[in-house]
């Protein structure tokens, strides 16, 4: 019951209080934004998950895994001039090129700095926000729930995070397609020390039937996916 009444406390503040910069959606549909980003959109609904995290204009947050950098240019547009995005690209980011993409994006944004260390590298107790999308799946408990708490000691108190991964089934291969149970991400979360203060539905998507590769055609990029926003303490 403290937990419900918890979320509907941290959902409430999020839709009355928590504001996100005011020229957000602005720079979402900008012309200067890749049009690939944009147009994933519709399936990653941008402005929904920065609400359900709380991000506000002025906030640090940080894209752990940032790949593409899709969420630092979503973070960077939320959190607007007067706050801070590291995108965290890893080490291997840096061989390719001395990671020129990422840095080339981290000066675009202006409000974003490009740091290839491991997550651990990253100052502890720094961060208002964090969001890890697309990157567990690649490993098992042993691998996760370590990340997990790499995530949990760059977060401030009270910081929060978004956990995001593709929707697998417990009787089939998720290695080979890519894959989570939620059943898994749960467990992980937890065994990390995270709170779990809500598992959202609004990236799910009853068209993923999760036989398919994530990376199938048919799939068009978007699969089913879990997403926790979750809290440390």
């Amino acid at each position: 019951m403290k937990k419900a009444i918890f979320a509907i406390c941290f959902l409430g503040l999020t839709s009355s209080v928590f504001a996100v910069a005011p020229d957000f959606m602005e720079k979402l549909t900008a012309e200067s934004r890749p049009a690939e980003d944009r147009a994933r959109d519709g399936a990653r609904r941008p402005h929904q998950v920065m609400q359900l995290l709380g991000v506000e204009a002025g906030m640090t947050a940080v894209d752990i895994g940032a790949g593409g950098g899709w969420y630092t240019r979503v973070l960077s547009a939320a959190v607007g001039p007067t706050g801070k995005v590291v995108g965290q690209f890893g080490p291997r980011a840096l061989q390719r090129e001395n990671g020129q993409a990422q840095k080339d994006l981290a000066a675009a944004l202006g409000n974003t700095e490009a740091f290839f260390g491991d997550v651990s590298e990253l100052t502890a107790n720094s961060f208002d926000v964090a969001v890890t999308a697309l990157n567990m799946h690649h490993g098992n408990a042993e691998r996760n729930v370590p990340y997990l708490r790499q995530i949990l000691g760059v977060l401030k108190s009270g910081g929060v995070a978004a956990i995001i991964d593709h929707v697998g089934l417990a009787e089939i291969d998720n290695s080979r397609l890519h894959r989570m149970t939620v059943a898994d991400a749960r467990q992980w979360i937890r065994d990390a020390g995270f709170e779990i203060v809500e598992e959202s539905d609004i990236l799910r998507t009853a068209a993923d039937d999760h036989t398919l590769a994530v990376n199938d055609p048919i799939l068009g990029r978007n699969s089913d996916r879990f997403l926790f926003v979750v809290r440390k303490p």
